[in-house]
């Protein structure tokens, strides 16, 4: 299938409440991951891997600084045809809305993929997988599909989060729920194990079909879905009505998958990265995850004691015990701190001489974390200031919490984006 033939929209505006206060201050393709990336940087370095190479973004909610890291991060030459196009909400004069939803913000922008290929791939801008998107556009095409869905296997008591589909023996959906919740539903969503076998899929005690939310649509059946019509949302309004009239296929996917959707799922995301085999894997020279180049130096240990942990460029580490914890870029960790399962996000910039000088006077502590600290199961947003002998342990147990300048969620203690945390304090 020639690459030109197909056209990419990453539906990249959602809010992310349940990663909140990580998306205070932006969307959620604009979170940091793994100490260097952005959440968004996973399905554009996928497409690029797959050889699809005209890429429109939707933007909406708190997008500035997603905007920055595109612009930033994702020039084609100008001799070729490629490009990465964003495609901010805005009001025109046949339309004085937000996007509505997934398919809204498609249907919104139509006008932009009409000149563009036979098939339009559509992608969330805020999982991390690695996948080669050709093959399931070629999947598509073999099937002679309107319409086809990346869907994941996953084990009942996971269904519930999901849409959830049920195919026949040719892979062809026949039922979609939304987050189905009745014991009688699920179980009547329940994909034989023959299915899993016919499409080299080990069932491994897996029985539920989970859509990824990514789509290859046939172009003119996506303008005709969407032209004309109220429908906002791609997995509640669309996909079940094109089922009863229109050829949907299933596309299995049997790869890691995860939506760090929320800071639980978030947090045990990144802590499995620090292990010898993590389930994602950043270290492949084939298929690397691209992102903006900062030219930092290497990170810089000073006697410290380090185990299963990931060290960002431009990272200065005093002597500390470090366990399992990723440390951002240009962070700052001071002498005698003791860190366990840890994620430090860093920081945009170094502070200067002065400026240091002018914070100690006005009492405010220095960008990083200061001396004695003893931080646990912690994640530090960029740019947070926390003070000497701070103690971060939620030693309370407590699963959700509001506090001046930290949140804890799903027991996850969370140090917002420049929070400040004085010295002495207990957590």
């Amino acid at each position: 299938m020639a690459s030109s033939k197909v056209v990419t929209m990453i539906l990249a505006g959602g809010q992310g409440s349940r990663l909140y206060p990580l998306t205070k201050y932006r969307s959620k393709p604009a979170v940091p991951i793994a100490g260097k990336f952005r959440l968004i940087d996973i399905p554009i370095s996928n497409c690029l891997h797959s050889g699809y190479r005209r890429i429109y973004i939707c933007t909406q909610f708190s997008a500035e600084s997603l905007h920055r890291h595109i612009f930033l991060t994702y020039r084609f030459s100008i001799f070729s045809k490629d490009f990465i196009t964003i495609l901010s909400a805005q009001q025109t004069m046949e339309n004085r809305d937000w996007y509505q939803g997934t398919a809204d913000a498609v249907r919104q922008n139509l006008r932009f993929i009409q000149e563009h290929g036979d098939h339009v791939l559509i992608l969330s801008g805020d999982h991390l997988y690695r996948m080669d998107y050709s093959k399931f556009v070629n999947y598509h095409i073999e099937k002679k599909a309107d319409i086809t869905i990346g869907v994941i296997p996953v084990p009942q008591e996971r269904a519930t989060q999901f849409g959830v589909m049920k195919v026949d023996g040719d892979s062809r959906i026949t039922t979609f729920h939304e987050k189905p919740k009745q014991a009688e539903l699920l179980e009547n969503l329940k994909v034989p194990e023959a299915v899993f076998e016919k499409q080299g899929v080990p069932a491994n005690g897996r029985t539920h079909l989970a859509s990824m939310g990514i789509y290859v649509f046939n172009h003119q059946v996506l303008r005709d879905l969407l032209d004309g019509t109220s429908y906002s949302d791609f997995g509640k309004e669309v996909i079940p009505f094109a089922i009863s009239n229109k050829n949907v296929f299933a596309y299995f996917f049997d790869g890691y998958w995860e939506d760090i959707g929320t800071i639980g799922s978030f947090f045990d995301a990144h802590i499995d990265l620090t292990r010898p085999l993590p389930k994602f894997n950043f270290y492949d020279e084939d298929r690397p995850i691209y992102t903006h180049p900062r030219f930092l130096p290497g990170a810089k240990v000073l006697k410290s004691d380090i185990e299963h942990s990931i060290l960002g460029d431009g990272s200065i580490i005093n002597p500390s015990v470090i366990r399992d914890s990723i440390i951002g870029a240009r962070s700052i960790v001071g002498n005698n701190c003791n860190f366990k399962e840890v994620v430090m996000m860093g920081s945009d910039f170094f502070e200067t001489a002065a400026e240091k000088k002018e914070n100690r006077e006005k009492g405010i502590p220095l960008i990083g974390v200061g001396e004695n600290a003893v931080i646990e199961r912690t994640i530090i947003d960029k740019n947070a200031r926390i003070g000497n002998n701070v103690r971060i342990t939620n030693h309370r147990r407590v699963n959700y919490e509001e506090g001046k300048n930290y949140i804890i969620q799903d027991g996850i203690v969370v140090i917002p984006k420049n929070a400040v945390i004085q010295d002495d304090l207990v957590i």
